[in-house]
């Protein structure tokens, strides 16, 4: 974070505010990463809860396997989210 540096006010004897020049990044309900992200859970549930399989070996998409893929997707969002957020800015207008 870019910051201006913070000068002490002798005659009050309190330290004046940082002043924010850029942000990180943008929220993260902002992104199309994170609908993606809700779509792909929705999906990976949707077809835990319908799919049955052929009926003879159990089901093999269960909800062992369904978490094992909500956990990946959660993974790579929070990966894909921390690489947008390391090297982007955004001029900060207040």
């Amino acid at each position: 974070m870019t910051t201006t540096t913070s000068h002490n006010n002798a005659a009050s004897g309190v330290d004046q505010p940082q002043r924010r020049l850029t942000t990180e990044t943008k929220s993260a309900l902002k992104t199309t990463e994170f609908f993606a992200f809700v779509a792909m859970v929705l999906a990976v549930v949707v077809t835990a809860n319908l799919y049955d399989g052929d009926g003879t070996a159990g089901d093999p998409f269960g909800a062992t396997t369904a978490m094992r893929f909500v956990v990946y997707l959660t993974i790579g969002y929070m990966v894909a989210r921390g690489l947008a957020k390391s090297g982007s800015r955004e001029r900060y207008d207040a």
